[in-house]
């Protein structure tokens, strides 16, 4: 068999686990020898695809192959199938709303809707921030595998900020991470711009892998936060249900 078919074999593999697995389960639920499984995986290691988790002796996908999920979402049908539905979202709440996907450590917007009379966003079609300052980013992060998310913010180092608030080591990014879990959305007050605030939800694929979060933005003194995060938990829900299809 080809290497690029092997190779592709293996990815596709990873990526309908729930978690990371050893090259042992993959060489023999593949039925590969237990060499050309470890000569792949270390390619793709060194290439951002797959990450070796060393003490516990598995692989799971890397940001390499996250980031070609993303290029894919960020075309049909993700926008296409999005679009209405982040409109009829803003029309609903009367504040802003966007659809963000994943690319590497940041989000990047692919549908923006912006609602009249309302506060300036830096948000935009094509715009990127840092994932763990948006409620877009923290929704994702939150549904990845935590094997995921310290490959992406290993040390202090990792993390950037726009207004001084935000988590700064990793640490308090797990904290973060459960409480969003715990909650059901996430939340994001002025780090991303001062005097706003947002709430996002995850949407995931067939195979439970977050794709994309949708989130709504306004104004501090404004808005409800509950309401409008159950408004934006059902466009998610709506947007998967139809992806699904």
């Amino acid at each position: 068999m080809p290497a690029a078919a092997q190779t592709l074999r293996i990815l596709s593999y990873l990526a309908g686990r729930p978690a990371p697995v050893a090259a042992s389960a993959i060489a023999r639920e593949l039925a590969l020898p237990r060499s050309t499984v470890y000569h792949l995986l270390r390619t793709l290691a060194a290439h951002g695809f797959v990450l070796h988790l060393r003490e516990e002796r598995r692989w799971g996908l890397g940001t390499s192959a996250f980031e070609l999920a993303g290029g894919y979402a960020r075309q049909q049908p993700l926008a296409r199938l999005g679009r209405p539905l982040i409109a009829a979202l803003s029309d609903q709440l009367g504040e802003s709303a966007h659809l963000a996907v994943m690319s590497g450590g940041d989000v990047l917007y692919i549908v923006e809707e912006r609602a009249p009379r309302r506060p300036a966003l830096v948000t935009d079609v094509g715009v990127r921030l840092p994932a763990h300052l948006t409620a877009t980013g923290r929704a994702m992060l939150a549904a990845l595998p935590r094997e995921q998310v310290r490959a992406l913010y290993p040390a202090a180092s990792a993390f950037s900020d726009r207004t001084g608030r935000g988590p700064r080591h990793p640490g308090e990014l797990r904290e973060l991470l459960r409480d969003v879990r715990s909650r059901g959305y996430a939340t994001e007050d002025g780090e991303v711009a001062e005097g706003l605030r947002s709430v996002g939800a995850v949407v995931r694929d067939v195979a439970g892998w977050p794709v994309a979060a949708v989130a709504v933005t306004w104004a501090d003194a404004d808005g409800a936060e509950v309401v409008l995060a159950n408004a934006v938990r059902e466009t998610a829900a709506t947007l998967e249900a139809r992806l699904a299809r």
